[in-house]
């Protein structure tokens, strides 16, 4: 509530720096301190981050400053549609085949501002002990990337708390956003900002690159990377 206020000032005279604030704040009250190693590549950069848990949200616009890709099943809740429009999310649906083009031009229009973009390529959050394969038909909109604009992976590491972060077969949202905000004591997130993808890549090699390269740097709190 106390971001609200001058967040809404501050669009009156440009961009608002207040939802990397709020972001930031807010998971520092989750119980979560986020280390970044590494550089961002370009304000242009697309993120393309593992995903553990809506724990990543808040933690990796801390890091970045980033907006996001998200399922447009999001937009569908009016008050968490209108704090992720803050930050100015991309809604994307999945499903509608037929509205690629404009989804696809979106994407590239967002990636030519000066606010990073990211999106989760696994699409989807199982338990955090896996690391899922990535999905190419995601990477769609940026193959070949818009000109000026990095394709780089972000390894977002809880360390041995991962794999208790993830969503439990067949846990609701609000169980499991229960079960972390009651977890004692505080843990650390640590977000590795990886080289860039050669840009020339297409779609699925773009995928495996970024998989692999988050794999590797994931390895040594023992996350797996399922089904390859």
């Amino acid at each position: 509530m106390l971001c609200v206020v001058p967040h809404l000032v501050s669009r009156m005279f440009g961009q608002s720096r207040w939802p990397r604030r709020f972001l930031a704040g807010s998971a520092a009250i989750c119980g979560v301190d986020v280390q970044v190693e590494g550089r961002l590549a370009d304000s242009h950069s697309l993120l393309l981050a593992n995903h553990t848990s809506w724990l990543d949200v808040p933690v990796l616009a801390s890091a970045t400053g980033c907006a996001f890709v998200s399922k447009a099943e999001l937009a569908r809740n009016p008050v968490m549609k209108w704090l992720a429009d803050q930050n100015r999310t991309l809604y994307i649906e999945r499903s509608d085949r037929r509205g690629l083009h404009e989804q696809t031009a979106a994407v590239r229009n967002a990636l030519r501002g000066d606010q990073p973009l990211a999106l989760f390529p696994e699409g989807t959050v199982l338990g955090g002990g896996r690391l899922l394969p990535f999905r190419p038909a995601l990477l769609t909109a940026v193959a070949p990337p818009p000109p000026g604009c990095a394709i780089q992976p972000a390894a977002i590491d809880y360390g041995a708390a991962m794999r208790s972060l993830g969503w439990a077969k067949g846990e609701h949202g609000v169980a499991n956003a229960i079960r972390i905000l009651g977890r004692k004591g505080r843990m650390t997130a640590t977000v590795r900002l990886l080289e860039p993808l050669d840009p020339s890549l297409g779609r699925k090699a773009m995928a495996k690159a970024a998989h692999d390269a988050i794999a590797a740097a994931l390895a040594p709190s023992g996350i797996a990377a399922a089904g390859l």
